[in-house]
């Protein structure tokens, strides 16, 4: 279990996350000396995976950032080779229609192939599945995955999501303002109407203060060791992670542009409370040394798994 506080780039006011039909999410949090506070999720859990997802992507060139080189991740080309998609961006990964659902059986028949997958029922071997999905893709043992297709044991292939995170802020207070979008041209809105976007339309805005922002986060170790993988494996689930954490507090906490954060006070371990958290200089060199022992012991597939998908032609008229 680790925890960090955060506080606004500048200002004091931030804007957390909202939920359609909803709003904020706000919440009461009795402290330890009994007193009542007024608390707010600045940022979900579902949030917090796909954020600690993109600081594994290089957008640029369509893979994985130069300090994962080497993790395997399952591409998705185009009929003309061009990128698509890969598992490491696909919401369900490699449970995407891309992968399991086109031309290309590929990724189809090696999961029930290597998972020897004859019908609906029987029973299943997760640890079987954590180490296929550890070696073609290493990434969502840590994300978690789950296998919908009906003729994959009647979708039962799940592995829960080893590492989860989320933003809370306590002893808030809403700050709130609003403005006018301006019509020089026809302040009244004609016949056109707000509806359209003419005329001067006022608008409100909720952001909110806190006494204190802080990001948690945990890795499900027992989880990990349940699934029986080598030990270097484990090394390198545990090291990823932790790279995981570090990097988005040290690039990813412009969450909105009305809540930009920085580190206050830095990332320490809660549980066990005697663990020194490395630092990202040091879980960089650390996760490249386990990238490559898990390569050498061919814990990986010798070629990353390329896929391709024919992109559905529009019918003319």
């Amino acid at each position: 279990l680790l925890e960090c506080e955060l506080e606004p780039v500048q200002g004091s006011r931030f804007q957390p996350t909202g939920f359609p039909s909803l709003g904020p999410a706000e919440f009461s949090f009795t402290s330890n000396e009994g007193k009542s506070l007024k608390s707010l999720l600045v940022e979900s859990v579902q949030s917090m995976a796909n954020r600690l997802e993109a600081v594994c992507v290089d957008e640029a060139k369509s893979g994985l950032v130069e300090s994962l080189k080497g993790i395997p991740v399952i591409t998705v080309n185009d009929e003309g080779g061009k990128f698509l998609t890969n598992s490491a961006i696909e919401a369900h990964r490699m449970n995407s229609p891309y992968m399991l659902e086109g031309d290309d059986t590929t990724l189809l028949d090696r999961l029930k192939g290597e998972l020897n997958i004859d019908d609906k029922d029987g029973a299943i071997d997760i640890p079987k599945f954590a180490r296929f999905v550890f070696r073609y893709d290493t990434n969502s043992v840590l994300h978690g995955l789950f296998l919908s297709k009906s003729d994959l044991a009647g979708g039962r292939y799940k592995l829960t999501r080893a590492m989860s995170s989320f933003i809370e802020a306590t002893g808030v207070q809403p700050a709130v303002s609003g403005g006018v979008k301006l019509d020089h041209l026809n302040p009244s809105g004609g016949d056109g109407g707000a509806e359209k976007g003419y005329g001067h339309i006022p608008y409100s805005r909720t952001e909110y203060t806190a006494e204190s922002i802080k990001a948690y986060f945990n890795i499900d170790l027992a989880l990990i060791r349940s699934y029986h993988l080598d030990e270097c494996a484990n090394d390198l689930l545990f090291t990823f992670a932790l790279w995981k954490i570090q990097s988005f507090l040290n690039t990813g906490l412009r969450l909105r542009t009305a809540c930009d954060l920085k580190v206050k006070v830095p990332l320490v371990a809660t549980y066990p409370k005697d663990f020194g958290v490395p630092d990202l200089a040091r879980l960089d060199s650390e996760l490249r040394s386990s990238i490559e022992k898990c390569k050498n012991d061919g814990l990986f597939d010798e070629r990353p798994l390329v896929l391709k998908h024919q992109r559905k032609q529009s019918k003319k008229k």
